[in-house]
């Protein structure tokens, strides 16, 4: 059997050589002569090893040291024998626990678990440095896209790559802005649901590159992941998604059309606009293209169009912008949007008239309705960036 200092020198080097927590269970095992756990929840790291141990550590073990890590009350599992906390000043983070077997474990167990915990805490130490350093990377290069437009695709590139991410056939932007305190949790969950994708944290919201996946129909099939990635994290907050970009010159544009998007569906989820269900329609989507990169243009088609009517109902608190909307959504029929609005035909009619001498659109005309209808596009987009 090895001294303390033997066993805890081996352990360190097993640690420092990138060998992990199993082989430090191990040593700890056969130091110990018995069967040893090692539970880290923040490195999702639980192991067990020694003679007779069994082929996956028990479920009730594992709850046991989470509820200790996260401060809960928790009866110790019949199948702990002897533990040793793994602790950073006054926080638990995990523990390395001596484990009921087949034989009689040595006199000095109890000492080899405590050696085993300080190398499991150098372990967490090692891996939180190393994450550090790769968060700090990904978001300055998140930043640099966000902020600059100066940057060389092939800079773009070449950066992406060094952190485990081809950016060279597209990409898809994610900008979120969380309900939660765990944007760890919510960068995880990005990075477990779409292989290379960067993810960071930034200025309160969680950015995010999502890479080309499949072959010709990478467009579509990462825009496809994207809103199944958007939809499950909706529970942690609001998530706005851009179009797919090829070119990697262009993904500051993508980063603030996913920024865009993400304002415009806070603006409804406060109650300030109706009717987002579509907002990830084809007309949506160039809307929003075209906003990134010529905003001036949106907003002279809003001026052109529905401005008048906006206004107004600012103005005289009217509901213009209602009916014609739902004059839109009810295909033209009169009868059937003044009961979409609890209104009389005859209040529908002079609601329309007055559309059409503050807009010069007449909604009665295909032409106009078309035009009118983009402009409704047009405000919804921008509103969130209007003066109160």
């Amino acid at each position: 059997m090895a001294s303390l200092r033997e066993a805890h020198l081996a352990m360190v080097d097993a640690v420092l050589g990138g060998d992990g927590l199993g082989r430090v269970a191990r040593l700890a095992a056969r130091s110990a002569s018995g069967v040893v756990a090692i539970v880290v929840p923040r490195l999702e790291a639980a192991v067990v090893e020694g003679e007779g141990a069994p082929e996956e550590l028990p479920d009730a073990v594992r709850r046991y040291v989470e509820d200790r890590v996260a401060d809960r009350p928790a009866r110790v599992p019949d199948q702990v024998a002897a533990e040793a906390p793994i602790a950073s000043g006054d926080e638990v983070v995990g523990a390395v626990l001596l484990l009921h077997g087949p034989t009689e474990p040595g006199p000095e167990a109890a000492e080899f678990l405590h050696v085993a915990a300080v190398a499991c805490l150098t372990e967490v130490a090692v891996v939180e440095a190393k994450e550090e350093v790769e968060q700090n990377l990904r978001g300055s290069f998140l930043e640099d896209l966000r902020a600059r437009t100066d940057l060389e695709p092939r800079e773009i590139v070449r950066r992406a790559t060094r952190l485990g991410c081809d950016l060279s056939r597209g990409a898809v932007a994610l900008c979120a802005e969380l309900t939660t305190d765990r944007p760890r949790h919510v960068i995880a969950t990005i990075v477990g649901d779409e292989p290379g994708a960067l993810a960071e944290a930034i200025d309160g919201r969680v950015y995010a590159l999502l890479p080309a996946a499949g072959g010709d129909d990478a467009p579509e099939q990462t825009l496809e992941g994207a809103r199944r990635l958007a939809t499950r994290l909706r529970r942690h907050g609001t998530v706005g998604v851009s179009s797919f970009y090829v070119d990697p010159g262009e993904f500051h544009r993508a980063i603030q059309e996913a920024e865009l998007v993400l304002d415009v569906l806070r603006q409804g989820e406060g109650g300030g606009l109706d009717g987002l269900g579509d907002i990830g329609s084809g007309t949506y989507r160039l809307l929003f293209r075209v906003l990134a990169s010529h905003p001036e243009e949106v907003r002279s088609f809003y001026e052109d169009t529905v401005a008048p009517i906006v206004r107004y109902d600012d103005q005289y608190r009217t509901d213009l912008v209602g009916t014609l909307e739902s004059y839109l959504d009810q295909n033209c029929n009169m009868n059937a949007t003044a009961a979409a609005i609890y209104a009389h035909r005859h209040t529908v009619a002079y609601r329309l008239e007055r559309v059409k001498e503050l807009t010069g659109l007449d909604p009665m005309l295909s032409e106009d309705r078309e035009r009118l209808g983009l402009g409704l596009k047009a405000y919804r987009i921008i509103a969130p960036r209007l003066p109160k």
